[in-house]
C-alpha cells in the first residue's frame, strides 16, 4: 500500500471516529429526538404483512443463535478448504457482539416506545449503538473482503457471496428501524462503530503471513 493511501485511510478511521464520539454523547445527552421519530415514521409509512416478513427475514442471521451459527458454520467452510488463517478470523467477529454489548451498557439508551413506533418485533437490551448493524458491518464486511483476496475460490462463488454480503450490510438499517427495533441514530452509530470494527480486524488479517493458498492478493505500488 502506498504511503498516500495509508494517510487517506488514516483520515478516513479518524473521521469516522471522531463522528461516533459525538454521535454518541449527542445520544447520551439526549436520547430522544424529533429527527429520530421523523425517520421512523419516514421508513414505516407503507406497512404490509409481506413488508413486515421481509424486513424480518433481513434481521433474522443477526439474532442469538442464528448469528453465533452462521458465524461456526462459515469459519468451518473455510478450515475445511484450507483457508486456516481465514477461519480463525471469521470466528474473530463474534467479538462485534461484546463490543456492542459493552457501549449499550455505557450509553443506556432505551429502546423506541410503542407510543412513538410501530413495534414490529420487540427486542431487549438498550438502543444505542444497533448490534445488528454493527455485527453485519463486521462480518459481512469481512465476507466481502476475503471474496475480494481469496483468489482460488471460484470467481462466481465470489461474486454471489460478496452480492449478498453486501445486500445485507445495506438493507440492515432499513430493517431495525422498520421492525421498530431502533432509531435512525442508532444504526448510524452501529455502522460507524461497525466499519472502525472491520477495519481493525482486517489489518490484523491483512498483515499476519498466510499459506500461498490464501495470502491476500499483492498490491500494485
Amino acid at each position: 500500500m502506498t504511503k498516500r493511501r495509508q494517510q487517506i485511510i488514516i483520515l478516513l478511521l479518524s473521521v469516522i471516529t471522531v463522528g461516533f464520539v459525538v454521535l454518541t454523547m449527542l445520544v447520551h445527552f439526549f436520547p430522544q429526538s424529533a429527527l429520530d421519530v421523523k425517520f421512523s415514521k419516514e421508513i414505516q409509512e407503507h406497512q404490509n404483512p409481506f413488508f413486515d416478513r421481509v424486513m424480518y427475514l433481513i434481521s433474522a442471521p443477526g439474532y442469538f443463535p442464528e448469528s453465533l451459527i452462521m458465524i461456526v458454520l462459515t469459519s468451518l467452510i473455510l478450515f475445511v478448504f484450507k483457508f486456516k488463517k481465514a477461519s480463525v478470523y471469521a470466528l474473530l467477529t463474534m467479538l462485534a457482539g461484546l463490543v456492542s454489548t459493552v457501549v449499550k451498557a455505557l450509553v443506556n439508551r432505551p429502546r423506541p416506545s410503542d407510543t412513538l413506533v410501530r413495534i414490529v418485533y420487540k427486542t431487549t437490551q438498550q438502543s444505542f449503538p444497533s448490534g445488528h448493524v454493527l455485527f453485519y458491518v463486521v462480518y459481512f464486511g469481512f465476507l466481502v473482503l476475503l471474496m475480494v483476496q481469496l483468489e482460488h475460490i471460484n470467481k462466481a462463488i465470489r461474486l454471489i457471496v460478496g452480492g449478498i454480503s453486501l445486500f445485507m450490510i445495506f438493507t440492515i438499517p432499513i430493517s431495525r428501524i422498520y421492525l421498530g427495533a431502533h432509531w435512525f441514530t442508532d444504526v448510524l452509530g452501529g455502522f460507524l462503530l461497525g466499519v472502525l470494527c472491520l477495519a481493525l480486524l482486517s489489518w490484523f488479517y491483512l498483515r499476519k503471513k498466510a499459506d500461498s493458498e490464501e495470502a491476500p492478493i499483492p498490491e500494485r505500488q
